[in-house]
């Protein structure tokens, strides 16, 4: 027996079907189609792309090959050119709110230390130091107890009127003391590392009893903690701004570059750090002999501004407090992609172990020119 109902009915739902699909379709409709087909296809595009990124890297420009190891030959731009600044840029301009110290007859004198980097930070920070305690800024003396008994003036390294004027807008500056000062009593002092506007705010009660603050120290490190905007402008001011060379400094560094460009156009100026009274400081005695280790142990135990006296080497170097040597130095800039042929400037004084440390470095890169050779080679041609 058939079912006639259920076929009927069968019947009209093909039938209706057949009907929906033979119908045509609008223009409206088959544009919203092909819309939603190429919003699929942009989907599937994108979810797939890092997996095409990752399956597909970036070949390799070249390699080059050293008698022990191989290393990545990076492309030159990316060696050459200078980094990224990640959206930051210089800021020395005082904000709106900012005042200049007033000067007045209380003076700072201040002893930098250090090597010629860190007294240039330290020269800064007491330019802060000054402003904050309003006081009249006398030159800084430079030390002349460093490992290489440097007699130089403030006035030999720095341009000094260049000094002066760039910060007379935010204080007082004098060469020397006035002579009716130089008698007087003067509070000593070695103002704590990484204090705070409270502390330097505190320190005005010498004052009351001094006319003249000497500071023993320069190295306050004081872009290492809170203080506020304006303070640190004016280091960055004195740092890159005030702290020029002298002339003769500038424009032998000016024949020095042109000198190094004609020779091979692009170099490396690289300060090693591997000097006696560093690795003595430092207590870095890895890859040394007994006999080395032994000297440097004495060197800085006779050096009596050096606090501390027993140091554990491996521990140091484990902590990533020793430079590194020149062999290492070797291999960190070949593993970058510089080629054997890069023209090096050691810019760095008597290397500790001489030619045969630096033979290790060499070994990788033998285009070497060191700064006491090559500046007595400009002198030369300046007096012929």
């Amino acid at each position: 027996m058939v079912n006639h109902r259920g076929s009927s009915h069968n019947h009209m739902r093909i039938a209706s079907t057949t009907k929906f699909i033979s119908r045509k379709q609008s223009p409206r409709t088959i544009a919203l189609y092909i819309f939603l087909l190429f919003a699929f296809s942009i989907f599937i595009f994108v979810f797939n792309a890092g997996n095409i990124v990752e399956d597909h890297p970036a070949p390799v420009i070249s390699i080059q090959s050293h008698p022990q190891t191989k290393f990545l030959q990076t492309a030159d731009d990316e060696l050459w050119d200078a980094p990224s600044r990640h959206g930051l840029r210089p800021c020395v301009k005082p904000t709106s709110r900012y005042k200049a110290a007033q000067g007045s007859d209380r003076y700072l004198t201040v002893k930098s230390n250090g090597g010629l980097n860190q007294m240039r930070t330290g020269i800064s920070d007491m330019v802060a130091v000054a402003h904050i305690m309003n006081a009249t800024l006398v030159i800084p003396q430079l030390d002349r107890r460093s490992f290489w008994q440097d007699s130089s003036t403030f006035s030999d390294i720095f341009d000094e009127l260049h000094f002066i004027t760039t910060l007379q807008g935010d204080l007082r500056i004098v060469r020397e003391l006035p002579k009716e000062l130089e008698l007087v009593p003067r509070a000593r002092k070695h103002f704590t590392s990484w204090s705070s506007m409270g502390y330097y705010k505190e320190m005005m009660q010498l004052w009351n009893d001094h006319q003249v603050i000497h500071v023993a120290k320069s190295d306050s490190r004081l872009a290492n903690n809170d203080l506020p905007l304006d303070i640190q402008r004016l280091r960055c001011r004195a740092l890159y701004h005030a702290l020029r060379f002298s002339p003769p400094i500038e424009s032998l560094g000016k024949k020095l570059v042109d000198r190094l460009r004609m020779r091979s156009g692009k170099y490396i100026a690289l300060h090693l750090r591997y000097e006696k009274d560093m690795l003595a400081f430092t207590g870095c005695t890895s890859g040394l002999t007994d006999a080395e280790s032994e000297e440097l142990r004495i060197m800085r135990e006779n050096t009596k501004h050096w606090k501390v006296k027993d140091i554990n080497s491996t521990e140091q170097r484990i902590g990533g407090f020793c430079p590194l040597t020149p062999k290492e130095v070797g291999i960190f800039l070949q593993a970058i992609g510089y080629p054997p042929s890069t023209l090096i400037y050691v810019a760095s004084g008597e290397i500790y172990g001489g030619d045969a440390r630096l033979s290790e470095l060499m070994s990788f890169f033998p285009n070497l020119v060191f700064k006491v050779t090559w500046h007595e080679q400009l002198r030369g041609t300046a007096d012929s």
